[in-house]
């Protein structure tokens, strides 16, 4: 199968997912207007898949370029597919839906399309990405993610929520 900007790959729940993504991670040595930029620039040349995560630090800025270009007629929001990304100290089931949730308050969106876990590397619940001891070493936790997929799955099942009842959520 030839690669081109349609091709698609179908998700077990019904959904195509473009095969081709830009990713929104920018080293700090870029501003985030840089990075905004790149993001309208990709659409223009006909991204349609966006990857971003909390961790990047830059949602914000991704909301924003996806919304100029859906507010100047490039796509409409349905032309776009959004992958986000639950960080590693969001994986206490308590911790999953407000994370998704600021995801969606940051980019400004209604829903995303899927929402994953980041990494498999569980570290010390809290509002600390990188939480530390005193030595400097990350404090790991000991959260089953089973249990993280679980509570992602039952949000969109129970939620009336359009934000979270459209969200895809895979482990």
């Amino acid at each position: 199968m030839a690669l081109t900007q349609n091709s698609r790959v179908l998700l077990n729940d019904g959904h195509k997912m473009p095969m081709l993504g830009f990713g929104t991670y920018a080293p700090e040595t870029y501003t985030k207007e840089q990075g905004c930029d790149s993001i309208k620039l990709a659409i223009d040349v006909g991204y349609r898949h966006i990857d971003g995560a909390f961790i990047y630090g830059n949602e914000v800025e991704v909301g924003k370029a996806i919304r100029e270009k859906i507010a100047d007629g490039t796509v409409k929001r349905g032309d776009i597919f959004y992958t986000g990304k639950l960080w590693s100290s969001s994986h206490a089931p308590d911790r999953v839906r407000p994370a998704l949730e600021k995801t969606l308050k940051d980019l400004q969106l209604d829903y995303i399309d899927l929402f994953i876990i980041h990494t498999p590397m569980d570290v010390k619940p809290g509002d600390d990405p990188m939480p530390k001891d005193g030595d400097g070493k990350l404090i790991y936790h000991n959260t089953d993610l089973r249990d993280t997929w679980k509570v992602k799955c039952g949000n969109v099942k129970a939620s009336s929520m359009k934000q979270v009842a459209n969200t895809l959520m895979f482990f």
